[in-house]
């Protein structure tokens, strides 16, 4: 089985050769790895341990990001090093703050990993939610340095519960410790064999929770909305877009921001045929002000903004519904508005939650769009939304200070790892 994975792998990257030429992410991810290894060796310093985290895309580093400042804060002498398999995570955050270093995560051979965690020297290890690299665990677990998933989440489709999937679970078992979403994932991998788990909760409602106290305010969105409610679409893809163009031709007295999960120069050039009385973020300030009071939507041709565009909502939607699964609803639902999205939800504990807490509502086409969109318009049934949104955020929160006091108890933080490197 190991074989298969490697030829996995194998396969994987070069697929991906093969199409960068074509596909911007693709030569970003290729191109982002060139002589790799190099550069980390030139960047770090060989005399520190690092506290490594690692993030599939910008989402988990979202997720994860509470858990950096929680170290920085209270560990200011520990060096952190980032890295993300994904362009989208890297390409936003490589200056981020929070890290030393930030780095994407050379191909999972064991070449790589035994030269990565050479270089690095980690004495500790912190993934998010996902992203279980066999030859990474498996350096990590021989070199005796702990492995922590945050913010983990298990579902019994999953080839770790298959009756074929046992070289998947000795995967699962180099961890030294998940801290998991819900009871579900600690029964799950009980069921396995696996007690070194515990629940924690979510890392992502710790960072959205401070979202409103951070009052970061964007005077273009002030200036468009001149007082008119707003649907403020975030993440949205080509099916989430087709919808609301229906939509916003039949809601005169409401106008919407559209901020795309993708804002490359094609999906802008859609949005802007969709929707032809738009205006652009980046080009605002060239627009006379009729032209701004007369637009009904304005268009995010810009990244990093999201999370703080929901303050100006009356009612959200979040993309990604009809595609591979929504994106991040808690970023919406921290602001106390309802939540609205696509029928594939259910691999997110917390959209099953908010349909449960009657704060968020799933559609599968333009009717039922306009069904729960037109309840809302009631200010009953917005305000009761909208209330168990807030409410539903703020008691979810805390995962952090679980996972702190747990590497506070373990001494896995503030001092040198004695046992790591060997």
């Amino acid at each position: 089985m190991r074989f298969l994975y490697d030829l996995g792998v194998f396969a994987y990257s070069l697929l991906l050769r093969i199409i960068s030429p074509f596909h911007p992410k693709a030569k970003q991810w290729i191109e982002g790895r060139k002589g790799l290894m190099d550069r980390i060796a030139q960047s770090i310093d060989p005399g520190h341990q690092y506290v490594w985290f690692h993030f599939a895309s910008l989402g988990e580093f979202e997720q994860g990001r509470s858990v950096m400042e929680a170290i920085r804060s209270r560990y200011p002498e520990e060096k952190i090093i980032v890295t993300f398999f994904s362009p989208s995570g890297f390409q936003i955050r490589k200056s981020s703050p929070l890290a030393d270093h930030v780095f994407y995560l050379p191909v999972d051979t064991a070449k790589n990993a035994r030269r990565f965690l050479d270089l690095v020297k980690p004495k500790l290890a912190i993934f998010t939610k996902y992203e279980y690299w066999y030859h990474y665990f498996n350096q990590l677990q021989r070199r005796d340095i702990p492995l922590l998933m945050i913010s983990a989440i298990f579902r019994e489709n999953q080839l770790f519960f298959k009756a074929y999937g046992g070289f998947y679970r000795s995967i699962l078992r180099k961890v030294s410790f998940f801290f998991t979403q819900n009871k579900d994932s600690v029964h799950m991998l009980k069921w396995i064999g696996l007690t070194n788990a515990g629940l924690a909760g979510d890392t992502r409602f710790d960072r959205v929770v401070t979202l409103p106290k951070e009052n970061i305010r964007v005077a273009e969105v002030e200036q468009f909305a001149v007082g008119m409610p707003l649907l403020v679409a975030g993440s949205t893809w080509s099916d989430d877009e087709k919808l609301l163009t229906q939509w916003a031709k039949n809601q005169p007295r409401w106008k919407m921001v559209i901020a795309p999960h993708e804002v490359d120069a094609a999906h802008l050039l859609e949005l802007e045929s969709r929707f032809p009385d738009a205006v652009l973020f980046s080009r605002f300030t060239s627009y006379p002000a009729q032209a701004i009071q007369q637009a009904r939507v304005l268009i995010i041709d810009h990244v990093g903004l999201l999370s703080a565009l929901y303050r100006y909502g009356k009612v959200a939607y979040v993309g990604g519904g009809f595609g591979a699964g929504i994106h991040n609803t808690l970023e919406a639902a921290t602001y106390g508005i309802p939540v609205i999205f696509g029928p594939r939800y259910e691999k997110f504990q917390e959209a099953i939650d908010l349909i449960e807490e009657e704060a968020a509502f799933s559609i599968g086409n333009f009717e039922e769009f306009t069904a729960v969109f037109r309840a809302l318009e009631q200010k009953d049934r917005w305000t009761t939304a909208g209330s168990a949104a807030w409410r539903y955020v703020q008691r979810n929160a805390g995962a952090t200070q679980i996972i702190m006091k747990y590497l506070a108890s373990k001494q896995l933080i503030g001092s040198v790892n004695p046992g790591g490197n060997q």
